[in-house]
């Protein structure tokens, strides 16, 4: 943590850059006329627009006001974070500063424990009041608890808003008996009666900013600039291209970009897209809603000026506004389910006896399973750091219950290391419905490691991509090279079982084995332990339900009308 001036120091060096910057006497007199010195801590919500917390940091009787982020020393060393997603991180901090400087501010990266800086800056900085956007992950809910006791202790005025979700989860939970809702028809119920998400807050600008100013000296750079990977001592081995930059800037072009193809907007249905496409099928908008370069809300609404434009458009839960709509009921069930990251205490989730197979989760981690397109999968979420939704199922099965049987906490944590858009509560709902172990419970319905990505890439131009030693092998080969002969194996230059591992399972035996395997854990969980755990029946009854929603073909007219508060 850089050495903290007195705060007369600070005063007087604020004054000699605020010359420097031709900043008005006036200017300065109405900011020496106000009260409040102001920080607005940064955690995700890394943008200007639509931040109520930042705007509330900026009010009318605000003096000096400090924008900041913290980086944890501990944290950096020990947290499971890849490279890719540091550098979008960094990246996005960058952004962030650079908009501030356009508004005659800059970000202050503090480095430290968060409970052990607040104590120093509250007294060094002489802070009356702090602002932040509200996290309902379960260390980010314990970690803010503790800051808030904090700056109690220090008389220092706490201002939290809800901005990184679409609505007000814990509204949601309490709108729903003081559950959260377990069946995606039934959280649209829910929010059915809230009615739409809230309009965005107006972007941070310079006119807030007057009289408010940033005490900003000639070594800000030095002592409170964001660092590098290098600086962070970061393991640069891993490190792809950048094929998506961080930072606010990026994430409102991309969005733009996207939502210029109308006809593309109204027509979406993400089954439909593809999981391996040379180009994203998709948006790729997920790691800027992760790290709250973008805003939730606003791509929502944007979406609905869009969708007001169409004769018809798709729906909830394939369409864009349904993509949301995933994110918010896991970020629900994050914040409403107990344990909700794990097996063991998680009371939606099915114990099932995985197998604890080291070899396995090696061999998975690092695209050595013998089947191309797993392999191709992993070796492009290790470069880029994204991967395709479906292409998320398909690895997801295939650790799982479909071929190796090792728990989805296993892949969890890989999908938290190398995902850009690792986000606690959708990844932890997202491996246990592929896993089967809660929301989806169609255990026998296995993605084939073979004939899925064929489907849509017949030629197997991915595979050739991401696993360039295989791009000599022909189409009726590239997706199952061991079959191929010798002598074509010769002719390709890569020998199988030499140049290529071959397969570690035989997918059609073993998914067999593991159907009934499930099954067995089915019959052995079929209360899900209700009595036992003190599960709610409604929660059973609701994830039956999403197997039942699925078999029966929609009423005329029930998709809408469920989503009719979205015109509204």
């Amino acid at each position: 943590m850089p050495n903290y001036r007195r705060k007369e120091d600070v005063n007087k060096a604020a004054v000699s850059h605020l010359q420097t910057l031709s900043w008005s006497r006036d200017e300065y007199n109405m900011s020496s006329s106000r009260t409040h010195k102001t920080l607005h801590w940064f955690r995700k919500g890394l943008r200007l627009h639509d931040n109520p917390a930042l705007l509330a940091a900026c009010t009318k009787d605000c003096a000096e006001f400090r924008p900041i982020f913290i980086l944890d020393p501990w944290f950096v060393k020990n947290a499971r974070v890849g490279v890719n997603r540091w550098r979008f991180l960094l990246q996005a901090l960058k952004d962030l500063d650079d908009s501030l400087k356009k508004l005659k501010s800059r970000l202050f990266v503090l480095k430290g424990k968060p409970h052990e800086v607040f104590p120093k800056i509250f007294k060094e900085w002489g802070i009356t009041r702090l602002t932040f956007e509200v996290d309902t992950e379960p260390y980010a809910r314990v970690r803010d608890a503790e800051i808030i006791k904090l700056a109690k202790e220090h008389n220092v005025e706490v201002i939290q808003k809800i901005s990184h979700t679409l609505y007000d989860t814990e509204k949601v939970i309490a709108r729903n008996g003081g559950s959260a809702p377990l069946t995606y028809q039934r959280f649209q119920t829910v929010l059915s009666q809230l009615g739409a998400p809230p309009r965005t807050a107006e972007t941070l600008t310079s006119e807030h900013l007057k009289g408010c100013i940033t005490p900003v000296t000639a070594d800000h750079d030095q002592d409170y600039g964001v660092p590098t990977l290098k600086d962070l001592k970061v393991d640069t081995a891993d490190m792809g291209e950048v094929v998506f930059p961080g930072g606010e800037t990026e994430a409102l072009k991309r969005m733009e970009r996207y939502l210029k193809k109308s006809n593309w907007i109204c027509n979406f249905e993400k089954p439909k897209t593809e999981p391996n496409s040379l180009e994203p099928s998709t948006t790729v908008l997920s790691p800027y809603l992760k790290f709250g370069c973008l805003s939730a809300r606003l791509f929502w609404h944007r979406l609905q000026e869009i969708y007001k434009q169409c004769k018809k458009h798709s729906q909830p839960p394939v369409s864009l506004h349904g993509q949301l709509l995933w994110r918010e009921f896991f970020y629900t069930a994050g914040l409403g389910v107990a344990n909700f990251d794990r097996m063991e205490g998680n009371p939606v989730c099915r114990q099932i006896p995985w197998e604890n197979k080291p070899e396995y989760i090696e061999a998975w981690t690092h695209a050595r399973t013998g089947y191309p397109f797993i392999d191709a999968i992993m070796t492009q979420l290790r470069q880029e750091g994204w991967i395709h939704h479906l292409a998320r199922h398909a690895v997801a099965c295939f650790l799982t219950r479909g071929d190796l049987w090792v728990s989805w906490e296993e892949g969890q944590k890989v999908f938290e290391e190398l995902l850009l858009d690792a986000d606690w509560s959708l990844n932890a709902g997202n491996w246990q419905w592929l896993s089967a172990s809660a929301f989806f419970h169609q255990y026998f319905r296995v993605y084939s490691p073979i004939a899925f990505g064929k489907k849509t890439d017949p030629q197997g131009e991915y595979i050739k991509k991401y696993l360039p030693m295989l791009k000599k092998f022909p189409k009726e080969y590239i997706y199952e090279p061991w079959k191929a002969p010798r002598a074509m194996q010769e002719k390709a230059g890569c020998i199988i079982g030499k140049d290529y591992p071959r397969p570690i399972v035989d997918h059609g035996e073993i998914s067999k084995v593991n159907i009934k395997k499930m099954a067995a854990a089915y019959a052995l969980n079929k209360d899900q332990n209700a009595t036992e755990k003190g599960t709610p029946k409604k929660r059973k009854s609701e994830a039956d339900a999403n197997e039942k929603s699925k078999s029966k073909k929609p009423k005329k007219g029930s998709s809408e009308k469920i989503t009719n508060f979205l015109e509204k």
